[in-house]
């Protein structure tokens, strides 16, 4: 029976060889991998990624990685291609197809009527003789690591050699695309990675539906017209003649004005206002402004465009209900 201690050398032994197996992939990129950069990029229809068995795996999250950072791409099962499946692929398309030997059967098979219809072909694989790699547009190879299996057979350096060449082929194109937050979020709307992406004036009171009212108005109309006391959000924006925010009353503001000046309703609201109270931009994102909120204990900010205009108003609920919190 193995010991613990030999378990644990051993499993450090597999990921020092597939750590150099990735070491090994980064030594072969050359100028054919600029050359798979630019066919992905120039893709006018879907990159296509197929392989079978773990390659197969492999190529599913390669495929994955593509489309979550804006290149359109399916995975498409070897087998099932070239038994009606390939009339998914188009002329327009890019097919990239893995196999470390390059001559598995179900590729084989696949490649002649992939060039028949006239879509690209990106080979990966560790053979350059192979027939994948032969029919090929572009070639990719693998290292000639030896998996890490003990009895050196089931895929481990080289489909982690696969993978790590996916990813640096999806995000060589991503940095080339310039692919920017914004576009990730906008491919990302769920889950906690979208929801850190959110602007502010996705989540915004729209200025529509919270009016400011303007300096020299008295404070109990002012009040009046936004709907009373206790409203949601509990805050009033005032704004100048060009439309900038110059002060924010909030229902803590009039409570306190209540106990200290009960005829505080009769005075000008700018003598009751917060003045010049801090704003949030609306095309910064909603986490930016959560921060500022729970720094300074706001439930409000007023939010402006780049000019400083009045554009609506953000409430802690607001940030609650999507998620952003």
């Amino acid at each position: 029976m193995v010991d613990d201690d030999e378990v644990i050398a051993f499993g450090r032994e597999v990921l020092r060889l597939e750590a150099e197996a990735v070491g090994a992939q980064a030594d072969l990129l050359d100028v054919r991998f600029a050359r798979a950069v630019d066919l992905v990029l120039g893709c006018a229809g879907h990159v296509v990624t197929t392989g079978m068995g773990k390659s197969g795996i492999v190529a599913q999250k390669i495929s994955a990685t593509l489309a979550s950072t804006g290149t359109p791409s399916f995975y498409l099962h070897p087998a099932e291609a070239i038994h009606g499946d390939l009339g998914r692929v188009g002329r327009r398309d890019l097919v990239v197809a893995l196999s470390r030997s390059g001559d598995t059967e179900e590729l084989k098979r696949l490649i002649p009527a992939v060039k028949k219809i006239g879509a690209g072909l990106v080979a990966v694989t560790g053979d350059p003789e192979s027939a994948l790699a032969r029919h090929a547009d572009c070639l990719l190879l693998l290292p000639r690591a030896p998996e890490a299996c003990p009895i050196g057979l089931a895929p481990t350096t080289s489909t982690t050699a696969q993978l790590a060449l996916g990813d640096a082929l999806a995000m060589a194109v991503s940095k080339r695309r310039n692919f920017t937050r914004e576009d990730f979020a906008l491919y990302h709307p769920g889950g906690a990675l979208g929801r850190s992406l959110i602007k502010v004036r996705e989540v915004m009171r729209p200025r529509a539906e919270l009016p400011p009212v303007a300096v020299g108005a008295v404070t109990r109309a002012a009040l009046v017209e936004a709907g009373g006391l206790g409203r949601r959000p509990g805050a009033l924006v005032v704004v100048d003649g060009a439309q900038h925010v110059a002060g924010l009353l909030t229902d803590g503001d009039v409570r306190r004005h209540v106990l200290r000046d009960p005829t505080f309703l009769q005075r000008p609201i700018e003598d009751v206002m917060t003045r010049a109270p801090r704003t949030v931009r609306g095309d910064q994102l909603a986490a930016e402004a959560w921060h500022m909120m729970n720094e300074f204990n706001f439930d409000e900010l007023p939010v402006v465009d780049a000019d400083g205009r009045y554009l609506g108003l953000l409430d802690v609920q607001d940030l609650l209900e999507a998620g952003v919190v």
